[in-house]
């Protein structure tokens, strides 16, 4: 099985190659075949981490999830920019304490927490701190509370 994951980006490029030249020449699929090999190889030295994903099964409800706070969190926003007489919104800086260590873990909920709209990751600090910014700031806690137990527990249980 690991050589058939192995053998998908190569494939892959090479099978987009003849896309993008539509042509099946002999120097097309030559130069094709040996792009797909060396972009797959050079792809391979830029990754010096393997993640190890486990219990990928607990992707799907955090997936689910994702979707549905973007879609609710754009609603929020739109009422907020679009709404003339409401204007008291409050932006704001907080930090949230992190306790998960793995880099893909955290880049996913760097992904997570930025791809909601009204929400941008700010910095992660020394300490292992997220600093985010909300748009409308009103409960620290609430925010806290989101991150740590939505987000942060399901991407730990998956990573680590």
């Amino acid at each position: 099985m690991r050589r058939l994951y192995f053998l998908f980006l190569p494939v892959f490029l090479f099978v987009l190659w003849l896309l993008l030249n539509q042509s099946l020449s002999a120097g097309q699929i030559a130069l094709g075949v040996v792009l797909a090999l060396w972009f797959t190889w050079a792809a391979s030295r830029l990754r010096p981490l393997r993640a190890r994903p486990r219990h990928l099964w607990k992707a799907v409800p955090l997936f689910l999830r994702v979707a549905l706070d973007i879609i609710r969190s754009n609603i929020a926003v739109a009422k907020l920019i679009l709404n003339p007489r409401r204007n008291d919104f409050s932006p704001g800086f907080i930090q949230i304490p992190l306790t998960m260590r793995d880099p893909h873990g955290l880049a996913m909920l760097a992904c997570i927490v930025t791809y909601t709209p009204g929400t941008v990751w700010v910095d992660l600090t020394p300490d292992h701190s997220l600093k985010l910014h909300v748009l409308d700031l009103q409960n620290e806690q609430h925010w806290v509370d989101l991150v740590q137990l939505r987000y942060e527990r399901p991407l730990m249980e998956m990573f680590e």
